[in-house]
C-alpha cells in the first residue's frame, strides 16, 4: 500500500472517498489515443510493471497498421511499462474507484522505446536540460461540442443548447454562448477540479459550440499529460450530457478550426527567463528561439498538423495563421509574442492544430526554438499588420509536410531517430488509407462530370 503515498494529493482525496476497484495502465500512442490495460486493484497493488506490444506505436488512427517494425520483422516484442506515480488521477466518470496512471515504455533490457511519445518529448527536455536551460511551456485547448454524429456521411452539426437552439456560432467571448452548454462546462470543471487540475479559463471561440480551455503554464511534460488527460476529461463530459467533444482540427465546414496553441519562455539554472535581460529587454536568446522556429516548423509540419484534415484549418483569413511570420500582440501571424511583463516574455507557436498528439507537438515546438538557439538563427524583420497579406508559408498537404520531414535529419537527431523512421511510415500508411476512401464531394462532381 506504499504507492498511495507516492501519488498526487488529488488521488490520495479521491481515493479517500472511494473504494479503489479499478487502476487504467495507460500510455499514449502516435495519435495520442489511451493505449494500455484495466488492472483489478488487488493485482495492482502487487505489480511494478506490466507488458505491451511495440506494434501500439505502428497503428494508425483507422486502426490500421504501418510497417514500421524494422529490420527484425513484425514480431511484435513487448514492451515493458512503467508507472509514473506522479501522473496518477481519479476517472470521475466510472460507476466504480478507479485511478488512471500514465506509464512509460522501455525495451526489455531498460532502455526507453525511441518511438513512444512521452519518450520523445522527455528527450527534448533532457537536450535543454544538458544545455542549462528549463523549458516552461502553458498550452491553450481548442475544441467543439457537437451534435452526436454515428453516420459518418453525415455532416457534423453543433450541439443542442439548452435554449432548444442549436449553440450559437461566431458569438466569440460571449457568456451567454458559454451558458447554452453550462452543463457540459460545469461537469468539465467538476472533473478537472477532482483529477486536481487547475484550468486558467474558459471561453467561447469563433466557432458555433467551440471552447477554448487554457493551462496554466509549467513542466512540459506535466503540461502534455494534463492535455492528454483533458482530451479524455472531455470527451467523457460531453457524453454525459448527449452530445459529443471533437478535437478535429477541422470539424465543420465555413467554421473555424481548432488549435492548440503553445506559449514558451526558457529558465536559466538561477530561474530567470532568458528571454529578458536585467534591464527587462530582449535577449539573443528570445530572437535566436523566434528564428528557430521560423527555420525549422515547416519540417515539422506533420507533427503539429498530422492528418488530410488539418491542413483544411490553415485558410486565409479564418482564424489560423497561414504563414511564420513573427509579430506582437498579433493573432493574425503564425508567432505571436503575447503582451506580458519582463519576467513572464514568452512565445506564442500558433500553428499547431488541436488533434497533434500533445507530447509531439510540444516537444516538436521546443525542438525547433532549440535548434534556433544553437545556431544562433536571426528571425525575419517583425511583421506589422495583417499577415493574411503575406505569402502562404505552410505545406499544402501531409504528403508535402512528411517529404519536409523526412529531409530534416538533425532535427531527427533532437527527436530520436527511430521515431522519426516510425511516424512517417505510419502516418504515410494512413495517407494511404484516406486515398481509398472515396469523398461526397468526388461523387456530386465527378460521377457524371467526367
Amino acid at each position: 500500500m506504499s504507492w498511495r503515498k507516492k501519488i498526487p494529493q488529488a488521488a490520495q482525496d479521491y481515493l479517500e472517498q472511494n473504494r479503489l476497484d479499478e487502476v487504467e495502465c495507460v500510455v499514449a500512442d502516435l495519435p495520442g489515443i489511451a493505449r494500455g490495460k484495466a488492472v483489478p486493484a488487488a493485482k495492482w497493488e502487487k505489480q511494478s510493471h506490466f507488458h505491451l506490444p511495440n506494434s501500439i506505436f505502428f497503428q494508425t488512427i483507422t486502426g490500421g497498421w504501418g510497417e514500421a517494425a524494422g529490420p527484425e520483422g513484425f514480431v511484435e516484442p513487448d514492451m515493458v511499462l512503467k508507472p509514473d506515480m506522479n501522473t496518477a488521477t481519479a476517472a470521475p466518470w466510472t460507476d466504480d474507484g478507479t485511478l488512471q496512471v500514465i506509464h512509460d515504455a522501455f525495451t526489455t533490457d531498460g532502455k526507453p522505446v525511441g518511438f513512444a511519445p512521452r519518450n520523445v518529448l522527455k528527450r527534448v527536455v533532457a537536450a535543454y536540460k544538458r544545455a542549462g536551460f528549463t523549458p516552461v511551456v502553458a498550452p491553450e485547448m481548442e475544441f467543439y461540442l457537437v451534435a452526436r454524429n454515428t453516420d459518418p456521411a453525415k455532416a457534423i452539426e453543433p450541439m443542442m443548447g439548452r435554449t432548444g437552439r442549436p449553440a450559437a456560432g461566431r458569438q466569440a467571448y460571449s457568456m451567454t454562448a458559454v451558458d447554452d452548454y453550462g452543463p457540459v462546462i460545469d461537469d468539465i470543471y467538476e472533473f478537472a477540479e477532482i483529477q486536481g487540475f487547475e484550468i486558467d479559463g474558459i471561453t467561447q471561440e469563433g466557432g458555433a459550440g467551440q471552447l477554448e480551455i487554457n493551462l496554466l503554464h509549467g513542466d512540459p511534460v506535466d503540461l502534455a499529460d494534463q492535455v492528454f488527460y483533458f482530451k479524455r476529461l472531455i470527451k467523457e463530459a460531453a457524453l454525459k450530457h448527449d452530445c459529443f467533444a471533437t478535437f478535429m482540427a477541422k470539424p465543420i465546414e465555413d467554421e473555424p478550426g481548432s488549435a492548440m496553441h503553445v506559449h514558451h519562455s526558457i529558465l536559466d539554472a538561477d530561474g530567470q527567463n532568458i528571454f529578458t535581460g536585467p534591464q527587462g529587454g530582449e535577449t539573443d536568446a528570445f530572437f535566436y528561439f523566434i528564428g528557430g522556429l521560423q527555420d525549422y516548423l515547416p519540417s515539422v509540419i506533420a507533427m503539429l498538423a498530422p492528418y488530410v484534415n488539418s491542413y483544411r484549418r490553415y485558410v486565409r483569413d479564418h482564424a489560423a495563421p497561414i504563414n511564420l511570420e513573427w509579430g506582437r500582440d498579433n493573432r493574425t501571424t503564425g508567432i505571436r509574442i503575447p503582451i506580458s511583463t519582463p519576467e513572464a516574455r514568452r512565445i506564442e507557436n500558433r500553428l499547431a492544430g488541436m488533434d497533434s498528439n500533445p507530447y509531439l507537438c510540444i516537444a516538436a515546438s521546443l525542438a525547433c526554438g532549440l535548434q534556433g538557439i544553437r545556431k544562433e538563427i536571426r528571425p525575419d524583420k517583425r511583421f506589422k499588420g495583417d499577415a493574411y497579406d503575406g505569402e502562404d508559408d505552410i505545406p499544402v498537404g501531409l504528403y508535402t509536410a512528411l517529404d519536409l520531414f523526412d529531409e530534416a535529419k538533425d532535427l531527427h537527431k533532437l527527436l530520436g531517430e527511430d521515431f522519426a523512421r516510425v511516424y512517417s511510415i505510419v502516418k504515410r500508411a494512413e495517407y494511404d488509407e484516406f486515398l481509398q476512401v472515396i469523398s461526397p464531394w468526388e461523387r456530386e462532381h465527378l460521377l457524371l462530370n467526367v
